[in-house]
């Protein structure tokens, strides 16, 4: 009797391939026959899942994409039952920052995959964030509840700090990646920007 076939296992394994050879080559060099090696199978047959090189990049970043979410999720668990408005913030922030091996390939292939899309027509027309601005709104209305809650110090702005906070951390992340700071600076900087936003007190 044949051997049944998971596709949706195999397919995770050939995004996770994709992965690894990304990170260590860099997205824009990745090719399907690359993926095919690292992953142990024929090139036919990541043609046969993925059909063409940008659906397979898509893929590859909807998986670092779920694995960020988890990420979030276990940072919020760990602040507690009942988060203050501060640590769900945080929260969010911190796991984008590449502090660690998962979270530096997560912002590195992100940031790629943006880059190369500006410049190809194929990866614009398919953006792995079918909501670009789903963070950016969580992120206000995190800071909304905080206000109207007394948590914040007066005069915050929740909509522009979410996109104040987002930028920063996305530069941040960057500017770990190229060596010019240190992980433990970038989360002292990215503390230093909450503190003009939250009390003293609202610290977890």
């Amino acid at each position: 009797m044949p051997k049944r076939v998971d596709h949706a296992e195999r397919r995770a394994e050939i995004g996770e391939a994709l992965v690894r050879v990304a990170e260590r080559r860099g997205l824009h060099a990745v090719g399907m026959r690359d993926v095919a090696a690292e992953a142990g199978v024929s090139l036919r047959l990541v043609q046969y899942y993925f059909e063409t090189k940008e659906k397979l990049l898509l893929y590859g970043l909807q998986r670092l994409t779920e694995r960020f979410g988890e990420r979030v999720a276990t940072l919020v668990r760990d602040a507690g039952a009942a988060p203050p408005p501060r640590a769900l913030v945080e929260a969010l922030l911190l796991a984008a920052l590449p502090t660690d091996a998962e979270s530096r390939t997560f912002h590195l292939l992100y940031t790629s995959y943006a880059l190369l899309a500006v410049t190809d027509p194929a990866l614009a027309a398919q953006p792995f964030l079918k909501d670009p601005d789903a963070a950016e709104r969580t992120l206000a209305g995190l800071l909304r509840q905080a206000r109207e809650s007394g948590l914040t110090h007066p005069g915050v702005d929740p909509e522009l700090e979410a996109v104040g906070l987002l930028a920063m951390s996305a530069g941040l992340g960057s500017s770990v990646l190229a060596g010019q700071r240190s992980p433990e600076s970038a989360v002292a900087v990215l503390e230093h920007h909450l503190d003009r936003i939250f009390p003293a007190a609202g610290k977890p």
